[in-house]
């Protein structure tokens, strides 16, 4: 499907599903100041172009006994594609991955992962990262506090 310009209706309801995704129709289109018809066309159409991805439920992660919020930085021994898609493959399965970006600077990936304790971490390392084939670095850093954390994007800027 071909791109599709957003324009400041669209905008409007997709600040407010970022806000509350269990918005009925009706409440979505009296809060952007639509009828439900049409609304429920844009939100269709919004998800046909994939503008929406999906709708997810966030979870407190103290409340579920995963607290610990770890970012792990890992280099490999080259960048050959071979080793870069069997590394990305690998990570996609963990479920302790929450995010994993491709870098540039001192590490070839970022990770993000969600555990119990240091214990946890300490066993991910070892019987996953340094199992995965070319991993040559592995740098971890705890999150002490989170400051901010945010999955809304900023549609102004769109």
């Amino acid at each position: 499907m071909p791109e599709r310009k957003i324009d400041a209706l669209d905008k409007k309801i997709l600040q407010a599903l970022q806000k509350n995704a269990r918005l009925t129709n009706v409440e979505l289109a009296d809060l952007v100041g639509l009828s439900p018809s049409p609304c429920l066309a844009r939100v269709k159409t919004l998800t046909q172009t994939g503008i929406i991805k999906r709708h997810v439920t966030l979870l407190d992660p103290e409340k579920i006994n995963l607290s610990l919020s770890v970012f792990i930085q890992v280099s490999l021994e080259r960048q050959s594609e071979i080793l870069l898609e069997k590394f990305e493959k690998t990570v996609i399965a963990f479920p302790e991955v929450l995010e994993c970006y491709l870098m540039t600077g001192d590490s070839d990936y970022l990770l993000r992962i969600a555990v119990r304790d240091v214990n946890e971490l300490r066993e991910f390392i070892i019987n996953h990262l340094t199992r995965i084939e070319g991993v040559s670095n592995i740098r971890s850093s705890l999150a002490l506090k989170q400051i901010k954390y945010e999955t809304a994007l900023p549609i102004h800027a769109y």
